[in-house]
């Protein structure tokens, strides 16, 4: 029956001390803390902030890779223009990047 229970556990080895195992547990949660959750937080606040400031005039980039220049702003909505007849209507949470002004035009030129 040796094979179903190690040696080290039969003959009574060195357990953990229950200190040392709530202290790595509260390492673990600590390192999951600073590199996971504490970083998406921080993503969350700044696409807030970015769709807070949304304004008629902006150049902006979508989720998909559509870029257009924002022309109507409504709470929940955007009306995109993509090109000069076309015009589309985006949910604000679909806006990933605020482009720097001008950036269509030299987007198009190419």
């Amino acid at each position: 029956m040796d094979f179903f229970i190690s040696a080290a556990h039969a003959e009574g080895g060195a357990t953990a001390s229950p200190i040392s195992s709530i202290v790595m547990l509260v390492g673990f949660v600590a390192i999951f803390y600073f590199m996971l959750i504490r970083p998406q937080q921080k993503r969350a606040k700044q696409h807030k902030n970015l769709l807070a400031e949304l304004a008629k005039g902006d150049e902006v980039t979508l989720a998909g890779g559509v870029m257009g220049r924002i022309t109507k702003v409504t709470d929940e909505f955007l009306i995109l223009e993509i090109s000069d007849s076309t015009s589309i209507k985006v949910q604000k949470s679909a806006v990933t990047a605020v482009l720097p002004k001008g950036t269509l035009k030299a987007v198009d030129s190419e």
